[in-house]
Order: structure tokens, then C-alpha cells, then sequence
């Protein structure tokens, strides 16, 4: 494989610098396949150069958890190790920062009884449920980066070889990572400064309600009321900023929990549990999905909506214009991470409590009340296009555009401008 290692050693920088933003005498998680090991290497010495107390690697191994899929008793299966959630919990109560290298073959799981899959979920989104507390209210830094495993990699590239294909997604992620770039990190300040413009627009703006037209979709969305937009760069609860996701291009909110009405159809493959779910729409009514029908892959969609009684309800709407990077590469990744950044979506399942004025201390019946989703899920799925419009109703129940073909329909810019 021809890449440079001054590029995997600036993709490194990019995560632990902008992504963690990780800090002197703090640890560090880092959860990993073993294909990506050099690459863990890389980010580990750079972590202790910067002053990391402690790296704790997480290691996984699609055919071993293939396996145990596959064959372990069910008992197994509903299992999550307590010791193993107790860890994780206690590392990040302790300040630990969290690292994700992600990027999993998006087949892996086709031919296995998707009731073992879905059982396996549930156990451990109850197990982790502390643990991925700390994450959603942006208790501690934490990001997401890709690394393209060979499986992946041929899913996006199918006519290439193995080597070939990774070596492709490789320079399509430093592209749309901006690694390419002479000084990645400044360039992320940009990027970052260009989403705080559309989320302080977006903010002052507190629209009652979202309304979506485009190919398949018609669907209104009642924002909650003190609903924040985040985007680009996050604030930890110590006032630390950090990028959650390389790469993003979304502004997200919250939408209420009972305010979801329509049909909403999908313009990308979601991949969920190592499986993929292709052509699906969703009905809503009162917030919730009340008929769906997917072309393949209805099984698992059954199943991630009835993983529990918030997995019906949304917990997220992103906006993200068709010219970002990753649209304008052509591809589609089978890869959440990324195809979320090339396409507005929505999430079914919890909500950030972020997006929300004081969401982070509310209880469960402030939750209610304030029509905040809960679930043990979040899962991101694409629904936009060059097709999409999107207007935004005031509370005085005036109509102005967002979103217009797919492009934004506000220049940020000159409205920062306007006293």
C-alpha cells in the first residue's frame, strides 16, 4: 500500500488534536478493530507525547464477533459482561477521552439470525447505558474517525482488489477529512467557524416547526421549544471544544418527541447491525412510525424499531447541503459516519439532551414533558438530496426557506452582517 505514513501521522494529529483535543495527564480509550493496529500505534505515541496519562485499546474482531453471533447460546447473547460496562464507565468518570476508530464491514451480519442480532444490541445499549450517558451530554471529549478495513473498503470500490480498494478509501477519507490539506488542523478551524455561522443563525431563529418536501417525503417536524442547534465544534462540560465526528458537515437539533407527521423516504443504504436496509420509508404520526416498508433489509429495520419504546420516535434532525465533500465524491459508503455527512438526516432513537436549554440535568419527567426522546438506540439515517426543500415556520406561523435544492437557501455570512 503506497500511503504516505506523514499522512496516517496527520490523520492522528487531526483525532487526537481536534477530534479528543485531548489534554496533559488526561487518558485516553481508544476502541479499535486489530486490522487498524499500526494505525493504533501511531495515535498511541502521539497520545503520550502529548502528555497522556494512560491508553486503554479497546480491540475488536469482526469474525470472532461473526462467530460468537453466530453460534453462543441466546442466554450469551442478552449478556454484557457487567465488569467490562463497569470499566468503561469508571475510565470516563475519571476524565478518560474517548477515540473511536470505526469502519466495519457493512455485510458482516446478513446471514445471521437478525433476533440474536438485535437481542445482542439491546444487552449491551442496557449494559453501556452510564457509560454512553457521559458521552451524549458531553460530559468528557470524545470523537469518531474512519479506518478502511478491507471489507469496507470493497463495499464502496467492489471492482478493485482488496489492496486497491483500501488504498482508494484511504485517499477519499484524507480528502474529505481535509488530511490532504498542508495544515489539516487550521483547516478544521475554518470548517468549524462555517457551521457555527449556520447554528447561531438557526438558533436565533427557534423555528416551532421543520416542513420537508422532496421525492418520496413530505413530513413536518415540530422542534422542542429552547431547541439548540450544535454543529462542527462541541463544548465538553469543562468548557473543552472537541469535534464529536471527522468528518462532519451537519448542524443538528431536537425535534419533540410527539411532533412528527408524514413520510419520509431514504436516499442512501443505512447500515445497522451488519446489515443493510435499502429503500425504506418511514410513516409517522404523532411522532411516532406507524407503517414502514424497506426493499431489503425490513427485518432489521423491524427490529431497530422496536428495539424499545423511544426507537419509534426521533431523536435527531441534521441539515447538511448535497455540496458537501462527502456528496460530491459520488460515492455512497455504506457507512453511516460518512454517508450522514453527504445527506440531511434524522436519528431514531435518543436524543442529544444537549439540544435542549438545560437538557443535561433533566430527569426523566422533565424529559417527558419537554418532549425529549429517549431510547437505548440513536441511529442516523439519509434522507436528503439535490431534490430536498425545507422551510422553516415561525412562531408566528410565517414560512421561510432553509433548504432549497438540496442547498442552503440563507447566506450566513451577510445575515451575521445585519444588525
Amino acid at each position: 500500500m503506497s500511503i504516505k505514513r506523514s499522512d496516517l501521522e496527520k490523520y492522528a494529529d487531526l483525532a487526537l488534536k481536534n477530534g479528543v483535543n485531548l489534554q496533559h495527564r488526561q487518558g485516553l480509550i481508544i476502541n479499535a478493530p486489530i486490522e487498524a493496529a499500526d494505525f493504533v500505534r501511531i495515535i498511541t505515541a502521539k497520545a503520550y507525547g502529548m502528555g497522556a496519562k494512560n491508553v486503554h485499546v479497546e480491540w475488536n474482531d469482526e469474525m470472532l464477533s461473526y462467530m460468537k453471533m453466530k453460534h453462543a447460546p441466546m442466554d450469551v447473547l442478552k449478556d454484557f459482561p457487567k465488569w467490562k460496562a463497569e470499566g468503561l464507565e469508571a475510565m470516563v468518570a475519571d476524565g478518560y477521552g474517548l477515540l473511536t476508530i470505526y469502519g466495519p464491514d457493512p455485510d458482516l451480519m446478513k446471514n445471521v439470525d437478525q433476533k440474536r442480532v438485535a437481542a445482542a444490541s439491546k444487552a449491551s445499549g442496557e449494559a453501556l447505558s452510564g457509560y454512553r450517558d457521559y458521552l451524549m451530554n458531553d460530559k468528557t471529549t470524545w470523537t469518531i474517525v474512519a479506518y478502511p478495513q478491507k471489507a469496507w473498503a470493497q463495499k464502496v470500490f467492489p471492482d478493485a482488489s482488496p489492496e486497491e480498494a483500501q488504498e482508494q478509501l484511504w485517499k477519499e477519507i484524507f480528502r474529505i477529512t481535509r488530511v490532504d490539506k498542508d495544515d489539516p488542523v487550521q483547516a478544521w478551524e475554518e470548517h468549524n467557524e462555517a457551521l457555527r455561522q449556520a447554528r447561531e443563525y438557526l438558533n436565533q431563529k427557534q423555528y416551532k416547526k421543520l416542513h420537508y418536501s422532496g421525492p418520496g417525503t413530505k413530513l413536518t417536524i415540530e422542534l422542542v421549544s429552547n431547541h439548540l442547534w450544535h454543529g462542527g465544534a462541541a463544548e465538553s462540560e469543562e468548557g473543552r471544544t472537541f469535534n464529536p465526528n471527522i468528518p462532519t458537515e451537519e448542524v443538528f437539533t431536537m425535534p419533540h418527541k410527539y411532533g412528527v407527521n408524514g413520510k419520509v423516504s431514504s436516499t442512501k443504504p443505512l447500515s445497522y447491525a451488519g446489515n443493510l436496509i435499502e429503500n425504506f420509508t418511514l410513516t409517522f404520526k404523532d411522532g411516532k412510525v406507524v407503517d414502514y416498508a424497506a426493499e431489503s433489509g425490513e427485518e432489521t429495520l423491524k427490529h431497530l424499531i422496536e428495539s424499545d419504546d423511544g426507537s419509534a420516535r426521533l431523536g435527531e434532525v441534521a441539515l447538511v447541503p448535497h455540496a458537501s465533500p462527502v456528496s460530491q465524491s459520488g460515492h455512497i459508503f455504506f457507512n453511516t459516519l460518512y454517508d450522514e455527512n453527504a445527506s440531511c438526516h434524522l436519528a431514531l432513537g435518543k436524543a442529544y439532551p444537549t439540544n435542549i436549554k438545560g437538557g443535561s440535568s433533566f430527569n426523566k419527567e422533565q424529559m417527558e414533558s419537554h418532549g425529549v426522546n429517549d431510547s437505548l438506540v440513536h441511529e442516523d439515517f439519509m434522507m436528503g438530496s439535490d431534490e430536498l426543500n425545507i422551510d422553516g415556520e415561525t412562531k408566528e406561523g410565517l414560512y421561510e426557506p432553509i433548504f432549497r435544492n438540496g442547498m442552503w437557501a440563507v447566506d450566513f455570512e451577510e445575515t451575521e452582517k445585519t444588525p
